[in-house]
């Protein structure tokens, strides 16, 4: 009977379930900008005992790449303590360091591989907040060195997937991994990976007792041993014990969007802007419009997208960290080379 009338349902879905534009889901509003007048790209940020913490991460401070300038990776730690508070620097990360992967969980911040100038990083640690303190531990290192990856917690086990494992990686990664953040003891397993091509910058999601992964970049050599990216768009869906399953694709490709992706209720994840490569190669980079401010709700009853308004300013290469009953989307790339210092919370529309 159940199978019935899911069936009826997603057979009589009116067809803008899958195309149609709504109004968002998500109000969005500013929170306090970063310091300084930059902004970063693949910063850690995340959530602790009730602060917002971001830090580390890149940019260009002299010029833009074009322009033959140098990106630069950082180390300070800011933290803000209510929604109208004020950023403070509290600290350092244990190097120079960005582009990991970082999740919010009840023992702190997890920081998970990442890059510097020179190379990419298996180390992985803690940022916990306590007592006013920013304080760091260790964790399982990652099995190979990382970064642009990304994950996501599923029932206190923490996933990640994808990303390059050096800075001139002509191919991604096909890897899964998993940690039981339970077991204090435990180490990275290795697991059944997905049914479609390596990638990196992918989207990761939670929800119905699922881990998801969503768009991304594939790679390939351009001859000369420099990377091509060829942007995605397909998706899929793991079950522990079960497996991998292609599920419905996004209605076009998705790289570098705020991840994990936002969730609301019990049965929706929301990718929220992100970079479709429409402009790539065709203009540029100066004249770059900005970013897919797009925003796709992705129904894993019906196995279906359907557009959900738009995000004011769509920030990539950072992280959608829940905090005070919405997600904020702090820092980000809003065009290449170009950072923003703004932060964005989204709240459900009551």
């Amino acid at each position: 009977m159940m199978r019935m009338l899911l069936l009826m349902l997603t057979t009589c879905w009116p067809p803008s379930w899958v195309m149609g534009q709504t109004e968002s889901a998500l109000h969005w509003s500013e929170l306090p900008p970063l310091p300084g007048k930059l902004g970063f790209a693949g910063p850690f940020a995340g959530a602790h005992n009730g602060v917002l913490i971001v830090g580390g991460g890149a940019n260009f401070p002299d010029k833009m790449p074009w322009e033959g300038g140098n990106k630069v990776w950082h180390e300070d730690v800011y933290v803000l303590d209510k929604p109208d508070g004020t950023w403070k620097v509290v600290g350092k990360l244990p190097r120079r360091l960005g582009y990991g992967v970082s999740l919010s969980t009840d023992q702190g911040l997890v920081c998970l591989g990442g890059s510097d100038s020179q190379q990419h990083y298996q180390e992985c640690f803690l940022l916990r907040w306590e007592d006013g303190t920013l304080k760091t531990s260790a964790l399982p290192s990652l099995p190979k060195a990382c970064a642009n990856f990304c994950g996501a917690i599923l029932s206190n086990t923490l996933y990640v997937v994808g990303g390059i494992e050096t800075p001139t990686a002509t191919v991604a990664m096909k890897t899964f991994w998993s940690l039981d953040l339970r077991d204090s003891s435990a180490s990275w397993r290795e697991l059944e990976t997905w049914p479609g091509p390596p990638r990196m910058l992918a989207v990761a999601a939670v929800q119905d007792n699922s881990f998801y992964m969503v768009g991304g970049a594939s790679l390939s050599d351009d001859g000369q041993g420099k990377p091509v990216r060829k942007y995605e768009k397909d998706a899929y869906r793991y079950r522990p014990e079960q497996g991998w399953t292609r599920v419905v694709d996004l209605p076009h490709p998705v790289v570098a969007a705020p991840t994990p992706a936002p969730t609301l209720g019990l049965t929706q994840f929301f990718v929220i802007g992100g970079d479709d490569g429409m402009h790539v190669n065709l203009i540029s980079p100066a004249l770059h419009p900005g970013f897919a401010k797009s925003i796709f709700a992705y129904d894993t009853t019906l196995d279906a997208w359907r557009a959900n308004g738009q995000v004011p300013a769509s920030h990539v290469t950072t992280t959608a960290v829940p905090w005070h009953g919405g997600f904020v989307v702090p820092s980000g790339e809003i065009r290449p080379g170009v950072r923003s210092t703004t932060v964005w919370i989204g709240q459900p529309r009551r």
